[in-house]
C-alpha cells in the first residue's frame, strides 16, 4: 500500500478512538474489519479458538466499566472472567485512572539514565505490604517475563542448575516459564526446553522431598522450587492444608531457593494480599501480576529476600535483566494507585466475603445439577466449576455468554470455567450470575440428556 493510503487508514483508526458516538454503519465496519483482520494479521486459528467467538456472533469489546464489559453494538457482559484475574478491582477503576492521567500529563516513559521515583516509592510499597523480610523488587512487563527473571535470580543465587516444578502448573509461555508448565500440551512443541527440570505431584511434599534428595544425593545441586500456592490454570487446584509450610521446611533443609508464583492468586483475590499469608510463609522470591496494574497498565514483577540479591549482582545490576518498559513511570503510578485503592477498600476482605457468597450458591447448583457439574472448588473470588466433560464446559460457557455472563476455561484443564469476577461486583450482579448459570445447567443438561 501507498503511504498514502495508510495515513488514510489510520485516519480513520484513530477517528474512531476519539469519537464517543460513531455511527451504526462505522460499527459494522469495525465488527467486520476486525474478524477479517485478526484471521489475516494477528492469527488465523485466533477467532476459532475463541470460544466466544466460534459459537457466537462475534463481539466486538469496545469500552468497559466496573463490573461490565461492554461491545461496539452495548451488548453488555457481567465480567466473570476478570481477564485472567486483573481485574480485582474492577474496569476503569476511577481512582486509578485518575492518577495514571496526572502521571500522563507530566511523564510516561523514563530515560533510562536519570532516576525514576515511582519505581523506587513502588519497590518500598510492595516489600512494605508483602510478608517477612521480602525486600528487593524487579519489575517486568508480563507474568512469563517475571517468571524468567525469578528462575535466573534463583541459578545465580544459589549456584543450583535445577528446577523443581509440579505436574499441572502454569507459569507463562516464554522459553524458561513453559519449561516450567505441567502440561505436555504447551511444552512438547518445543523440546527440549530448559534442561535440569523435574516435575513432582501438587500438594504432594513428600513426593518434593524424594527427587530433591535424590538429586543432591548424586552430586546435581537444586535451584530452586516454583510453586503456585493455589494452581490456577490447572483448574484453581488448592493444595491441602500445610503443603506451602512443608515445602518450605523442605527447601530449607535442603538449602534451595523457594519461589512463589502469585501472579494470578496473589494481590487480594483469595483473601489475604497473597495467598502464602494463609499458612504463614514466605517465599525467597515471590512473583506477582495481573492484578498488580489495577487492570489499566500492564506490570509485573518479583521481590526476593536479602540474602538472594548476591553480591554479583549489586556489582552489575543489569545482569538479571533490563527490560525497556519494566517499571516504567506510567505502570508504577497504576500500580501505586492500585496498592493504595486495595488497601483503603480491604480489596482481600470484600474479595473473601463476595467468594463465601458465590460459592455457597454454585455448590447448591451443583447439588442439584449433579450430572452436569462435577466439583465446585476454589477460595476467594479464584473460583472454578470442572464438568463432566470438555464439551460441557463448553456448552455452558457459550450459554452464558449468549445471556451476557463473561467467563473462559482454564488453561491446562479445559473442563473448568472459572469465575473470577472484580472484587467490587455486587451481590445483586452475583445473583444475576446464579440465575444465568442456573439456566444454562437445565439448557445443556436437556441439550446433553445428562
Amino acid at each position: 500500500m501507498s503511504k498514502e493510503s495508510v495515513i488514510e487508514d489510520l485516519d480513520k483508526v484513530i477517528g474512531y478512538i476519539h469519537s464517543n458516538d460513531l455511527s451504526q454503519n462505522e460499527k459494522d465496519l469495525i465488527t467486520n474489519q476486525t474478524v477479517d483482520y485478526f484471521d489475516n494479521y494477528v492469527s488465523p486459528g485466533w477467532l476459532k479458538y475463541r470460544k466466544s467467538v466460534s459459537t457466537n456472533a462475534a463481539v466486538v469489546e469496545w469500552t468497559d466499566n466496573g463490573s461490565y464489559c461492554y461491545g461496539i453494538n452495548g451488548e453488555e457482559f457481567i465480567d466473570c472472567l476478570g481477564g485472567f484475574g486483573i481485574y480485582t478491582c474492577g474496569h476503569r477503576n476511577e481512582e486509578i485512572l485518575a492518577t495514571l492521567k496526572a502521571q500522563l500529563e507530566h511523564q510516561a516513559l523514563h530515560s533510562q539514565e536519570l532516576l525514576d521515583p515511582l519505581r523506587g516509592y513502588l519497590a518500598k510499597a510492595v516489600a512494605d505490604i508483602t510478608p517477612g523480610d521480602l525486600k528487593y523488587c524487579f519489575f517486568t512487563n508480563g507474568g512469563a517475563e517475571a517468571v524468567e527473571m525469578a528462575l535466573k535470580l534463583a541459578r545465580i543465587a544459589t549456584g543450583g542448575s535445577w528446577y523443581i516444578s509440579t505436574v499441572g502448573a502454569f507459569h507463562g509461555k516464554s522459553m524458561g516459564a513453559v519449561s516450567m508448565g505441567g502440561k505436555g500440551t504447551y511444552r512438547t512443541p518445543y523440546v527440549p526446553l530448559v534442561q535440569q527440570v523435574q516435575h513432582v505431584e501438587y500438594g504432594n511434599a513428600e513426593d518434593m522431598r524424594k527427587v530433591i534428595r535424590n538429586l543432591q544425593t548424586v552430586g546435581e545441586k537444586v535451584a530452586a522450587v516454583i510453586l503456585e500456592p493455589i494452581q490456577g490454570e490447572a483448574g484453581v487446584i488448592v493444595p491441602p492444608k500445610g503443603y506451602l509450610k512443608e515445602v518450605r521446611a523442605i527447601c530449607d533443609e535442603y538449602k534451595v531457593a523457594l519461589i512463589f508464583d502469585e501472579i494470578q492468586c496473589g494481590m487480594g483475590r483469595t483473601g489475604t494480599m497473597w495467598r502464602c499469608e494463609s499458612e504463614g510463609v514466605v517465599p525467597d522470591i515471590m512473583t506477582y501480576g495481573k492484578a498488580f496494574g489495577g487492570g489499566i497498565m500492564p506490570i509485573t514483577g518479583l521481590i526476593c529476600r536479602p540474602h538472594m540479591w548476591v553480591q554479583e549482582l549489586v556489582d552489575n545490576p543489569w545482569l538479571l535483566g533490563s527490560p525497556t518498559f519494566g517499571g516504567n513511570p506510567l505502570a508504577c503510578s497504576a500500580a501505586l494507585a492500585t496498592i493504595r485503592y486495595m488497601l483503603k477498600e480491604d480489596i482481600p476482605k470484600q474479595c473473601q466475603e463476595k467468594g463465601d457468597y458465590l460459592i455457597d450458591k454454585l455448590k447448591k447448583l451443583h447439588q442439584k445439577y449433579p450430572t452436569v457439574i462435577e466439583d465446585v472448588r476454589g477460595i476467594g473470588l479464584m473460583l472454578a466449576v470442572e464438568f463432566v466433560t470438555d464439551e460441557v464446559g463448553y456448552s455452558i460457557a457459550k450459554s452464558l455468554f449468549s445471556q451476557g455472563v463473561m467467563t473462559a476455561g482454564t488453561l491446562v484443564n479445559s473442563k473448568c470455567i472459572r469465575f473470577e469476577p472484580a472484587a467490587i461486583i455486587t451481590y445483586e450482579q452475583i445473583d444475576q450470575v446464579i440465575e444465568r448459570m442456573g439456566k444454562a445447567l437445565q439448557d445443556t443438561k436437556e441439550e446433553y440428556k445428562l
